[in-house]
């Protein structure tokens, strides 16, 4: 079953043609609203303008090799690792949910243009079920378990946060559909129903870019290969230095500190990683 291409089957209802304008039309959409959520917010005017006023505060100028050094450290730690979590538990699930709907999208427009008559699509069949269950194995640990109100506010998992979880809402419909459709083929009336609303579902998730977290996966890595520039060449965004507490000359500078930390200021502590907010 897990090897079988379900879009071999559909292409005797639906012409491969109208599945790939379908696909192609998803990708529009995508487009379309990450750049809609970019006029609307404003963010590329935001990232430019944060750009220009750090190069006013620069100690120093990056060599094109340093940008190019900070940018593969960007997609390796942000972007491919997701190093910006430091929770365990979230990271391990966004990791299952980002390959997933990457390897996901990726298998299906595989299956679509180059194999929707064939059954047999090589191993791509089984990757796009794989990629289809580690989504819905992240994003439902995600949804019951981790996120911040149901975590820490004792929110109860079927809260629909409008807009806030549209986005993981249109992942976990679409993947969950998505196999219940493969997994049916046999039942006409229930496979068609599945059928249905993996189409409504990928349409919500693809058509809802302007409104939902779509676009912030294209937005994170550049925020963070900014940040790392900021912090390489001393802009620091107007943020102080940082400074060893217990140097005398920063203490001189900076009175206030042994006035109320005393001359060997303690250890602040893990501060907010000291536990787990389950504060309900």
């Amino acid at each position: 079953m897990l090897s079988t291409n379900p879009f071999s089957e559909l292409s005797a209802v639906i012409s491969p043609g109208i599945m790939q304008g379908y696909v192609i039309l998803m990708i529009l959409l995508v487009i379309a609203g990450t750049i809609l959520d970019m006029m609307h917010k404003k963010s590329a005017q935001y990232f430019f303008e944060n750009a220009k006023k750090a190069q006013k505060d620069a100690k120093r100028t990056l060599s094109g090799g340093e940008k190019a050094s900070l940018a593969m450290q960007t997609v390796a730690g942000e972007v491919l690792a997701s190093s910006e979590f430091k929770n365990t538990k979230r990271r391990i699930s966004h990791l299952f949910t980002m390959y997933g709907f990457v390897f996901f999208v990726v298998s299906t427009a595989v299956l679509i243009f180059g194999y929707a008559t064939q059954p047999d699509a090589g191993i791509w069949p089984l990757l796009w079920h794989l990629s289809a269950l580690a989504l819905c194995f992240g994003g439902y640990w995600f949804w019951f378990d981790i996120r911040v109100d149901v975590a820490s506010e004792g929110v109860k998992w079927y809260n629909f946060n409008g807009r806030g979880d549209l986005f993981i809402v249109g992942l976990l419909s679409t993947a969950t559909f998505a196999l219940l459709w493969s997994f049916t083929m046999g039942v006409p009336v229930v496979n068609m129903l599945f059928f249905v609303l993996f189409i409504a579902s990928s349409t919500l998730l693809f058509g809802s870019v302007y409104w939902s977290k779509f676009a912030h996966m294209f937005f994170k890595p550049a925020a963070a290969y900014q940040k790392k520039c900021i912090k390489a060449d001393g802009s620091r965004e107007n943020l102080p230095d940082d400074y060893d507490l217990t140097d005398p000359e920063v203490q001189k500078r900076f009175p206030d500190i042994p006035e109320y930390m005393g001359t060997n200021p303690p250890n602040m502590g893990l501060g907010i990683n000291r536990e787990a907010p389950r504060h309900y």
